[in-house]
């Protein structure tokens, strides 16, 4: 009886399929490559993608070309014969003032206010953020409402004060006082940043932790810590790219001899002395922008992960 019903449920089953086989397709249309909706959105992609490539390849041609091709005036024909001496030129030999050193000396300077700026800046956010999410303790939300006006206060405001401070501790015009200013600034945003994502984790974690016995410093570097790197990403393409491409900073806090990256990139193209070399000025200016644009392109998915994670919740 049993191989009796089995077999009555088989050939149901059989009988079914073939009904619905038979009665055609069914479920939604797959919608059409060529439609309205896909040709008015793919091609106002394609528009800012042109937009923004374009001066990209400009400066990257005009970089490769040497400066009689240059005088041409076709700025959008790849170069006739490339060369790289420009870039050779603007790394090692343009002059940026009283030194014609190139952007060399501009850049190790640069790398030496952007690591521990970076560093120091992630380190304490990270810590402060995870206080004020997990760690409540009195006047924490007058402490972050206190973050959150200074990451808001124009910090043009406040260049005057800070140089007199900087003066009165003897490290104005050095990499040390550059390194503390910027540390201050990414302060508050970043501080925001973690204390979202901290927030946004399940509290049971927390809770369980608290409840084996472990204390703050175990919490953070064994639970909080591990599950937190798409944060991480985000605070450092942040500074990377804040500190990297800052001018106003480093023309104010930094001597010639310690001037960062884009201060020689500003004296290089607005030289008013010699001939204007075109050619020399673009590769200077792809040189400067490399480190953050590298930066994006290797840890660009994780940057939308954080920001996502650690924007949006609280």
């Amino acid at each position: 009886m049993a191989d009796i019903s089995t077999l009555n449920t088989t050939v149901a089953g059989f009988d079914a399929v073939s009904s619905r086989l038979a009665s055609g397709p069914s479920g939604r249309k797959p919608r059409r490559m060529l439609s309205t909706r896909n040709i008015v959105l793919y091609g106002t992609l394609t528009v800012a993608a042109l937009y923004y490539l374009l001066p990209l390849y400009v400066m990257v041609v005009t970089s490769l070309k040497g400066m009689p091709e240059v005088r041409l005036g076709n700025i959008f024909s790849p170069p006739l014969e490339i060369t790289f001496e420009p870039w050779v030129k603007a790394w090692a030999q343009a002059c940026t003032g009283l030194n014609c050193d190139g952007l060399s000396r501009g850049f190790w300077n640069s790398v030496r206010i952007l690591v521990p700026s970076v560093v120091v800046s992630i380190a304490v956010a990270s810590v402060s953020g995870y206080a004020l999410a997990n760690w409540r303790f009195k006047g924490a939300e007058l402490f972050f409402s206190i973050l959150i006006i200074g990451a808001f206060i124009p910090y043009q405001v406040m260049i005057y004060p800070i140089v007199i401070v900087l003066r009165e501790l003897g490290i104005y015009g050095t990499l040390t006082g550059l390194v503390i200013v910027h540390t201050i600034f990414g302060m508050p945003i970043l501080t925001l940043l973690f204390r979202n994502y901290f927030a946004s984790l399940p509290v049971e974690l927390f809770k369980a932790a608290r409840i084996d016995g472990a204390g703050f410093w175990q919490i953070y570097f064994r639970i909080m810590l591990p599950m937190s790197l798409p944060i991480f990403v985000v605070a450092m393409i942040l500074q990377v790219t804040g500190i990297w491409n800052d001018f106003l900073f480093g023309v104010v806090f930094t001597r010639p001899d310690t001037y960062p990256m884009t201060v020689q990139l500003n004296n290089i193209v607005n030289s008013v002395q010699g001939v204007k070399e075109y050619n020399v000025n673009m590769a200077a200016t792809l040189l400067t922008g490399a480190v953050p644009l590298i930066v994006y392109f290797l840890s660009g998915r994780l940057f939308v992960r954080g920001i996502a994670a650690g924007a949006v919740k609280g």
